[in-house]
């Protein structure tokens, strides 16, 4: 008599996406944030002095959400490590 072997992985259905509203969303899927030159400089100083506070930097940038300063850093340094 044959017996079959039992997949230990279970199928999935490769088309059906289940997502959450607490899922991070890849670097790759943003669009990239044009900002204006003094915007970027104030960033960056910022970003020296007081670290990953996107809070806190945003405040001093009128119009930008601390989720923006921080798609916009996290996207130009990705430009940077692919020229390296």
């Amino acid at each position: 008599m044959e017996t079959q072997r039992k997949s230990k992985h279970r199928k999935t259905n490769p088309t059906t996406i289940v997502a959450s509203s607490s899922d991070q969303v890849s670097s790759l899927e943003w669009e990239e944030i044009a900002m204006a030159q003094e915007e970027e400089d104030l960033i960056c100083r910022m970003f020296k002095l007081v670290g990953e506070r996107w809070d806190l930097i945003a405040g001093r940038i009128p119009g930008r959400t601390a989720e923006e300063i921080e798609r916009f850093w996290v996207m130009k340094n990705h430009r940077r490590s692919l020229l390296r």
